[in-house]
Formats: structure tokens, sequence, C-alpha cells
């Protein structure tokens, strides 16, 4: 391209650059993600209930809810620091789990693994499934069936207790089982 002196290809030049910039003038910024455009969620003071009342009787629905998950029939068991293996305390509840599942053919259980707010999310996930899965393995070594059982892991994600302490520490360290058949968790058959 020539410059001429009537100023014709510099014309052409700046016609080009104001298209362009026009155009891209145009066009429409990002949209944000979705989440980022939802509204915060307040404050939810949690309120206990039965398991009868949250759909799931899980720790993460109860959440959903704001609620607090209920006791069922199965108590839950907890760990030390950074440990999975079960304890003497947890083997004697897990004992009494099994009678009561083998009482009941029909009920389910869920055993949710949970763990303190120390370490990294991803490690304690790791953890908290280590800990349902040592649970779901000593209830088949005493006889229950393991289709009966699944396991997920909280992790750090739900905890119980929100102070910062090992009282408070403690409480979050534990399995927690939901009878996941409404009527064998009732007793009605």
């Amino acid at each position: 391209m020539t410059y001429a002196s009537n100023g014709n290809a510099i014309n052409v030049f700046g016609f080009f650059l104001v298209s362009l910039l026009v155009g891209c003038s145009t066009t429409s910024a990002p949209k944000p993600p979705e989440a980022a455009m939802q509204p915060q969620p307040q404050a939810v003071t949690r309120k206990p209930v039965n398991a009868t009342t949250s759909s799931s009787g899980s720790s993460l629905e109860a959440h959903r809810e704001g609620k607090v998950p209920a006791s069922g029939p199965l108590k839950d068991i907890y760990f030390d620091f950074d440990q999975y293996d079960l304890s003497a305390g947890a083997r004697d509840i897990l004992n009494a789990s099994s009678e009561w599942l083998k009482g009941k053919a029909t009920a389910k259980v869920a055993i949710e693994g949970h763990c303190d707010e120390r370490g990294t999310g991803e490690y304690n996930l790791a953890l908290g499934a280590k800990r349902a899965q040592a649970a779901k393995d000593y209830l088949v070594i005493l006889g229950i069936a393991e289709a009966r059982i699944t396991t997920t892991s909280y992790g750090k994600e739900l905890p119980v207790c929100a102070e910062h302490g090992e009282e408070c520490w403690q409480k979050n360290r534990h399995d927690r089982f939901v009878v996941k058949n409404a009527r064998a968790a009732a007793g009605v058959f």
C-alpha cells in the first residue's frame, strides 16, 4: 500500500482500524459463572430433627436443609488424630451395630467418614474414606453382607463442631452410620 498525497490509502487504513475497533466493542464480555450470580446463603441455625424428616438422613442432606444430622439406631465411632484404625471402643460399638443389622435384614447402612479441620481438603477426604472403609470391613467380618453397606467421605466439609480445639476436633473425627431403609430404622416390618 502506498501513501498517496490525496490520503486515500490512509483513509482505507483508518476505515479498517475503525471497523476493527467497532467490531471489538460490540462483542459481549464473557458471562460470569452461574454460581457467582447465585445469592449468597445466609447464616442458618441448624435444628436437630429425626431421621425421617430429612429425605435421606445423610449429613449432607441435613446440612443442605440447615439441620443437625439426626442420630439413628447405630452409634457413631470416633478416631484418634490422623488415624483410621478402629479402637477397642469403636469395635465394641460396631459389634452392637452388627447385631442390630442382623436383626433388621432389610436395613442398609451408609457409613460417612468425617475428619477434623486440620490438613488439606484432599487429605481429609482420603482419610475419611479410609475411616469409613475400616468400619465397613469390620462389619463384613462380623457377618453383614457387603452389599448392604456403602461408604462415603465428607472429609472436613461437614463438621459437627465449629470451634478450634481438641475437644471439638475429637467430635469431628468420626464415622456416622445412616440407616437407609426407614422401615428398618423404625423397627417396623
